[in-house]
């Protein structure tokens, strides 16, 4: 054993030296960091360089010789060469919008351009009154229409004015219309045309008594009869100062109590052309506001022999044809409007002939009087007879209307002269039951 052969049982260990637990683990760790830093060599070098050129190269860190820090090159880890890091530009960054921050303590509120403007609060309290004040017109024009009591008109004309239903419905239509409103742009003019006897002249004083007892003390009424006013020796120029005076009386009088006048003109064929140009001079929209406000009726026989030729022409479309139950609401259907057809055809006629002798039935409103027919000349006899107190006989009243004349087409018999000698007959009688 002394022979110099070394002994297999490990020395002692000296008090300074560390023991065997110590050194394992550094040497471990150090071997790790090498190989790290091995790899990171590796990975940082180009594509064209070996471990030979620049092998021993050391990384920042990674060894106890390691010089200071390059700094060109990334003090992170990534897998990108250090060529690539060089060509990269670096990102813009992007603007963000500002927030509109509101303080706590105060209360939140919209920014003043996002407020709503006081204009469009302006328009909505607009907008709320002019629909009050289209209501309250609308109230208006019923209260202003109920103050002339058109449905009892109506039912005057009716039961008073035979054989005119159209010319009737025509008449309180275009009343209804006009008194709807007491302002108006234009005065409205009722021209009542046809034969003798067919009953314009009592209209028109139905129309005046209406007027003057449906409104208290009175509506304006004027009553103009061509041949009393205005006879055949008087100058036309006279004629038609007094006229224009008159009617601008009742004008005035009528705007001050917030009433429509009622201006009447009978036997209107007989007006000379000065009063026909001053009635024209009274339309016209030049003048002022209160002559817009008026109602003018004239009643004249101009055109009444072009009604009689139009009513016999046309006499076979009134004829009753005999239906079935079943197709009686057609028929009548097609009845009127060939009747509505055939009066439009008849208003265009006569405007057109009386537009040649003046233009002032060029803004008129034309409504035709027809022929009446037998029976219609019957009840004009019993209505008179009940009102001179005699007893409304059917025989007697057919009796009478045979004496007068007609004329017969298509089965139908038209009165030659109307209702206008009714009165003369009834009075004749009279005096001959006086006579017994």
């Amino acid at each position: 054993m002394d022979g110099g052969q070394p002994s297999l049982e490990p020395a002692a260990a000296g008090p300074g030296t560390p023991g065997p637990s110590v050194i394992a683990p550094l040497r471990a760790v150090l071997r790790l960091r090498r190989r790290v830093c091995l790899l990171r060599k590796r990975r940082l070098l180009p594509p064209g360089t070996g471990s030979a050129s620049g092998a021993g190269t050391p990384r920042p860190g990674c060894g106890s010789r390691a010089p200071h820090a390059d700094l060109g090159r990334p003090q992170f880890f990534t897998f990108d060469g250090p060529a690539e890091l060089q060509s990269r530009t670096p990102r813009k960054r992007r603007r963000r919008s500002r927030v509109v921050l509101y303080p706590e303590t105060s209360r939140r509120c919209r920014p003043h351009a996002e407020r709503r403007s006081r204009a469009q609060r302006c328009l909505l309290l607009l907008v709320a009154i002019v629909g009050f004040q289209v209501l309250n017109a609308i109230e208006n024009l019923d209260d202003n229409a109920q103050r002339y009591d058109l449905d009892g008109l109506e039912k005057a004309l009716q039961r008073a004015v035979f054989g005119q239903p159209a010319a009737v419905a025509r008449i309180v239509a275009l009343l209804r219309d006009y008194l709807a409103t007491h302002v108006h742009s234009r005065a409205l003019l009722l021209a009542l045309h046809g034969p003798s006897g067919v009953g314009k002249s009592h209209v028109g004083r139905l129309l005046a008594r209406h007027f003057r007892a449906v409104l208290e003390g009175g509506a304006p009424v004027v009553q103009y009869h061509a041949r009393h006013h205005c006879p055949e020796p008087r100058a036309a120029q006279a004629c038609r100062e007094e006229l224009a005076a008159l009617v601008a009386d009742v004008l005035a009088r009528a705007e001050a109590e917030e009433k429509t006048p009622l201006v009447v003109l009978d036997e209107a064929e007989l007006l000379p052309p000065a009063l026909l140009d001053e009635l024209h001079g009274l339309l016209q929209p030049q003048r002022a506001h209160h002559f817009h406000n008026a109602i003018y009726v004239l009643l004249s026989s101009a055109g009444g022999s072009e009604i009689t030729r139009f009513v016999l022409q046309n006499a076979s479309r009134a004829l009753p044809q005999p239906r079935s139950d079943g197709a009686r609401g057609a028929h009548g259907d097609r009845a009127g409007a060939a009747a509505a057809q055939a009066e439009e055809e008849l208003r265009a006629r006569l405007r057109a002939l009386l537009v040649r002798e003046h233009p002032l039935w060029q803004a008129a409103a034309i409504v035709p009087f027809r022929l009446l027919d037998k029976q219609d000349v019957v009840s004009c006899f019993r209505d008179e007879m009940a009102g001179e107190g005699f007893f409304p006989e059917p025989a007697r009243a057919e009796l009478l209307a045979a004496q007068l004349s007609y004329y017969r087409v298509a089965g139908r018999e038209f009165a030659v002269t109307g209702c206008k000698q009714v009165v003369a007959r009834v009075n004749l009688l009279e005096h001959r039951s006086s006579w017994t």
